[in-house]
């Protein structure tokens, strides 16, 4: 064991500061926790019993009918928390070590009234009662410290399981597609203010605006020479503010497959995601403006789109999806199944799928498999079958 400096020393800081560190791991740390844990429900459990025994007790002592009843309960209550007491002496001596000296042995008296007297009168037994008692909001109380020291244990680990774990959550999501953190990002919007705004939200969260235009024609020129991660590209862009971004999107899409194209609409417009979902698997979105607003939202969608992934406005799956429901190949997916897709055409997880849908994640994981089955989707380490069974799911008949 270790020792305390004696009187005459004056202990170092370092020296406390050592033995503070290690108390929370030492053996009677251990012990001490084992104790409250086991004391606890014993001492509820038991405390609860002494207490129904005595209300019982007492309040039969004034019936005339049940009193004998309620003197045999109160005469029970302290024999009751003599044995209790016994336990946790013998608890506390296992491990621990501390033992407690029993309380003086219970004297009979003579005949039958002389034993109910003395039971009535058993000092030792009412204040093994009264300890049982108090073990009940001490045991609480030992209950909680102990979860607090397990709490800041599993907190002391935190480190090394973000050295074990949190990498490997950055580098992919649930589902095995890779998550950016950091993008490099070109954006095409002819509002300036909205421009600004989207170039300063996304540079204050760590990513690279290489470029932010006004017009398609410097979009294309924009994406050739930053070759980016993704671009964020409004539909009406000048000159004639028709479908000029969707176009260069198209063609960025044909000459920078790996690049994610993220289209921004101010009203759905079924027609053009259509298009975008047709010139490419992977790596497209389509947002109404009025999602910036919510800037987590937002930039979760840009890193999906930036990751291979889809990101759809549910709008724009609701009108999507009511125009394929029509086609063959979709007759054979159930509601729930359908569902499914279309929360995953928004680029929900399947965590974010169960907690959207009230199931566990195992029944997502099941109504995600046979859709893929039924879509005709294989394994695949060349594709990414999410996306795919989305632009299937969303391309009209």
């Amino acid at each position: 064991m270790s020792r305390w400096p004696a009187a005459d020393e004056k202990p170092s800081l370092l020296r406390l500061l050592r033995k503070a560190v290690r108390a929370p791991f030492t053996r009677r740390a251990w012990a001490e926790a084992a104790y409250c844990l086991i004391a606890f429900p014993l001492g509820v459990g038991g405390g609860a019993v002494v207490v129904v025994v005595l209300a019982l007790g007492a309040g039969l002592t004034l019936s005339l009918v049940l009193a004998v009843v309620g003197v045999l309960l109160l005469i029970a209550a302290p024999r009751l928390a003599r044995a209790l007491g016994g336990v946790h002496r013998g608890l506390a001596a296992g491990l621990l070590g501390e033992r407690t000296a029993a309380p003086p042995p219970f004297r009979r008296g003579e005949g039958l009234v002389g034993r109910l007297d003395a039971r009535l009168r058993d000092g030792p037994g009412w204040r093994a009662a009264g300890y049982v008692l108090a073990k009940l909001p001490v045991g609480a109380l030992g209950a909680y410290a102990v979860l607090w020291w397990i709490t800041g244990l599993v907190n002391l680990t935190a480190p090394l399981r973000w050295a074990v774990f949190g990498q490997r959550a950055q580098a992919g999501d649930a589902e095995g597609m890779p998550v950016l953190r950091a993008m490099r990002v070109v954006i095409a919007e002819d509002a300036a203010v909205l421009r600004e705004l989207l170039a300063q939200m996304l540079a204050e969260r760590g990513h690279e605006i290489c470029a932010a235009v006004g017009d398609a024609d410097a979009l294309r020129e924009a994406v050739a020479a930053h070759r980016p991660d993704v671009t964020v590209v409004d539909i009406r862009v000048p000159p004639t503010h028709t479908d000029e971004g969707l176009r260069a999107a198209i063609d960025i899409r044909g000459a920078h497959p790996g690049t994610g194209v993220l289209l921004f609409s101010q009203y759905v417009e079924t027609k053009y995601a259509t298009r975008l979902l047709a010139a490419g698997s992977a790596g497209v979105g389509y947002l109404l403006k009025d999602r910036v607003a919510n800037v987590a939202e937002f930039t979760d969608a840009l890193e999906r789109v930036a990751a291979g992934g889809t990101a759809l406005d549910p709008e724009v799956v609701t009108q999507l999806a009511g125009a394929s429901h029509r086609a063959a190949g979709l007759a054979p997916l159930t509601g729930r199944e359908r569902e499914v897709l279309s929360l995953m055409a928004e680029g929900r997880s399947n965590a974010a799928i169960a907690q959207a849908l009230f199931v566990s994640a195992g029944t997502v994981e099941k109504h995600v498999a046979a859709a893929f089955e039924k879509l005709g989707l294989p394994p695949s380490h060349d594709h990414n079958r999410r996306v795919l069974a989305v632009i299937r799911y969303l391309r009209p008949a």
